[in-house]
């Protein structure tokens, strides 16, 4: 699989002190609706001890099972939080666009081409009434 654009989420679940990336793979693993072989994402940004890490999901030349119709040739990136009642802080943008940036360099993905699972789902909110894909683009652009 090549990448041609990123799909942003966010998990709907509290982001708290503890790491809920293995709750949420253990979901999509087990779950009867699911069954996945693995999480459905790529990776996530999650606070873990104070801190917002990147956590690997599914291999990245393995396609994702994150936006119905468009997960061969995406890459899926996670926001743990429910950003439809509050935006992200300022550190978990920056920490998203630290993988984006990555991912844009390796797999020559435009600016343009970084989506909101909405976008492709509107019935959706994800990644979030909150959340602020245009602060994210422009993190990408310094």
């Amino acid at each position: 699989m090549i990448p041609r654009k990123i799909i942003i989420h966010h998990s709907l679940t509290e982001d708290g002190k503890t790491v809920s990336w293995g709750a949420i793979r253990k979901y999509h693993m087990t779950d009867p609706k699911h069954k996945y072989i693995d999480i459905g994402y790529h990776a996530g940004i999650e606070l873990v001890n104070d801190q917002h890490e990147i956590l690997m999901g599914r291999m990245w030349d393995k396609q994702g099972a994150h936006t119905f119709g468009q997960n061969e040739g995406s890459l899926g990136l996670c926001f743990v939080g429910n950003y439809d009642e509050r935006e992200p802080s300022d550190e978990m943008y920056k920490k998203g666009a630290e993988i984006i940036r990555l991912w844009m360099k390796l797999y020559h993905i435009d600016i343009l081409d970084i989506y909101r699972h909405h976008d492709f789902a509107t019935y959706k909110t994800c990644p979030g009434l909150q959340f602020d894909i245009i602060k994210l683009r422009d993190l990408l652009r310094d």
